[in-house]
């Protein structure tokens, strides 16, 4: 990759990528208040306290494996060892106490008093009532000791952390019936434009289908957030201002798609003006560069563009960082994986641009980046077709083929 920071064709007056992201999140903080809810509605929601373990996990000594307890010191060093059979525990089972002998035990049995190590029954032999165990036993084999999961008294989740099925899973097996949560944000969701239709309507001549708006009622929804869906708005500011001043009363927060660029009939911005202010509208990247950032009556709004990849860019990057927050979410920086350049690109310098590829692993291992023939901005096949997003950083202005990129997976960019 190569490139000169400032190069020829850098766009001035743009914002970056970062810094809209951070004017964006510095305008919200959480929404306020707390419910308690029982985990089995919990999946989604945002701890709105550290969950701490009241009991130890797990609960007592108990077998990884079906097999034998024995009490290590009983085992003759380097050689087999004979012992006699003295009982028998199954799950469930109320824990025994074990003398010079072995104790027939079953997975997640409690370990009998006096055991310290289980030996696999796959690993010993049986005659009449006594067992022959092998002599390559180790001290605390396949035996879980109370508490090395999780100690009791220990931090097992934040506040702020976004519940997911495995952590319910845990807080389950620590007793927990129910748990305190954030309140979700609720957003106010419009498109604009005089040419768009419902979709399961007839298309008059030179319209098109709401894409966008279905787009964006899925991700806030994967976002943790409440949609009041106001449809489609059409193209003219005074009932633009008053429609923005209505969800700004009812909502924390605004988001639109369309009508935040320069074209004549792009009236967001007016309207905002008009019951607000704006903070900024071009953001270093493409696709997605006019992006609206500011407030309506006192309520955070963010003006996505028209096109749909640019609806998707902007929205991941600008949107879902100001929803965490909003949520009172700790933000996680989305993983990107290395991957092979499939082909050989070139770039303006000075924004950051978003490629939609598919990946093709080669009999070697490496994985290789196809960038998706769909470039175009207002391409959803592309974005459909697509594994994810190949990043160019803002001062690279050629790629070449075989370089090393940064490779985010849609499924790690949505939560």
């Amino acid at each position: 990759m190569t490139g000169r920071p400032g190069g020829a064709g850098t766009d001035i007056g743009l914002i970056s990528l970062d810094e809209a992201g951070a004017r964006a999140a510095a305008r919200v903080a959480p929404v306020p208040g707390v419910l308690e809810l029982p985990l089995v509605e919990a999946d989604g929601r945002v701890l709105a306290e550290a969950v701490v373990a009241r009991v130890d996990l797990p609960p007592f000594a108990n077998s990884a494996v079906d097999g034998y307890a024995v009490r290590f010191a009983d085992l003759r060093p380097g050689a087999e060892t004979r012992l006699p059979v003295l009982g028998r525990t199954a799950a469930g089972d109320p824990v025994g106490t074990l003398g010079r002998g072995a104790w027939r035990i079953f997975t997640g049995a409690p370990v009998p008093d006096g055991a310290d190590t289980v030996v696999m029954q796959e690993d010993v032999t049986l005659s009449g009532d006594e067992v022959i165990l092998p002599s390559q036993s180790r001290l605390g084999a396949n035996l879980r000791r109370a508490g090395e999961d999780v100690a009791r008294g220990q931090e097992v989740l934040p506040a702020g952390r976004r519940l997911r099925p495995r952590d319910l899973g845990l807080l389950a097996a620590l007793g927990l019936e129910r748990v305190r949560v954030r309140h979700r944000p609720r957003v106010a969701l419009f498109s604009t434009g005089d040419e768009l239709t419902e979709p399961g309507r007839p298309l008059k001549p030179a319209a098109i289908y709401d894409a966008n708006r279905a787009m964006l009622r899925a991700l806030l929804a994967r976002a943790g957030a409440d949609v009041v869906d106001l449809g489609i708005l059409r193209d003219e500011p005074t009932d633009l201002e008053r429609h923005l001043r209505e969800a700004a009363g009812a909502c924390d927060l605004i988001v639109t798609s369309g009508g935040v660029s320069v074209g004549d009939a792009d009236h967001v911005k007016a309207a905002l003006s008009a019951c607000g202010s704006l903070d900024l509208w071009r953001v270093a990247i493409k696709p997605g560069k006019p992006i609206a950032i500011g407030e309506a009556a006192g309520t955070p709004f963010i003006g996505l563009p028209g096109n749909p990849v640019a609806v998707f860019v902007g929205f991941v990057f600008v949107a879902w960082p100001l929803l965490a927050r909003l949520a009172g979410a700790t933000a996680e920086a989305p993983v990107v994986f290395p991957a092979k350049a499939g082909f050989h690109h070139r770039k303006k310098a000075g924004r950051r641009e978003f490629l939609r590829v598919t990946l093709e692993r080669r009999d070697d291992g490496a994985v290789i980046a196809r960038k998706h023939p769909g470039e175009g901005a207002a391409s959803l096949a592309s974005l459909a077709q697509s594994d994810g997003l190949v990043v160019l950083a803002e001062e690279l202005e050629q790629l070449e083929e075989g370089s090393t990129v940064p490779f985010l997976p849609y499924a790690g960019l949505l939560g």
